[in-house]
């Protein structure tokens, strides 16, 4: 694959709102006044063969909040946080190993809003050179790349549903292998994906 950095950068620069776990279903109402928690993840790119390729994790299946689930490195801002993008950063220094200084941010996407009530800003950064993966074992249970051409194909994604606190909920997928990516994970990569493809 060509280098990416040109079209990433294109997409970061375009013009679209801000997205949200609630998006495909326009008759949840969210409440005037909530409190959002800022939080950052980092989607690392890294080029592998002359072919680029995202990072991604598989959370533990002993944790509280979504074992199980692939995500992005990155989690909630803390006080010693500069911003989010700093989060994202020392996030993915924790979870995968990956220093901050081995990665060139491009920029972010507009932030994404959970059903577990975080703003989640996404930030795309290009992974200087190779790296020891090293999983934090309470928390990441597995480290694997997925092309970031198959992630930014519109028609690679579906929509699926699931009852979720008494009503039907429908979310996006972009399924990869043996691995189920879904929820805001899969719904910040559309939001790429459409990007790219504009």
């Amino acid at each position: 694959m060509i280098d990416p950095k040109a079209s990433l950068l294109r997409a970061i620069g375009r013009d679209s709102g801000a997205s949200s776990d609630f998006d495909l279903n326009p008759e949840v109402t969210l409440p005037e006044g909530r409190k959002l928690r800022p939080a950052g993840v980092l989607i690392p790119i890294q080029m592998i063969d002359g072919d680029a390729q995202v990072i991604l994790t598989k959370r533990s299946s002993h944790l509280k909040h979504h074992p199980g689930q692939i995500a992005f490195p990155g989690g909630k801002q803390d006080e010693g946080d500069a911003d989010v993008v700093a989060a994202a950063l020392r996030e993915a220094d924790e979870e995968i190993g990956l220093s901050p200084d081995n990665v060139e941010v491009l920029g972010t996407l507009p932030p994404h809003e959970t059903v577990t009530s975080f703003t989640v800003t996404p930030v795309i950064g290009l992974i200087r050179t190779a790296f020891d993966v090293r999983p934090e074992p309470g928390e990441v249970e597995e480290v694997f790349h997925v092309p970031l051409k198959h992630l930014t194909l519109l028609d690679r994604f579906v929509v699926e549903g699931r009852r979720w606190r008494g009503q039907r909920r429908y979310y996006y997928t972009i399924p990869y292998g043996p691995y189920y990516i879904w929820g805001a994970t899969a719904r910040m990569l559309r939001g790429l994906a459409e990007r790219m493809a504009d």
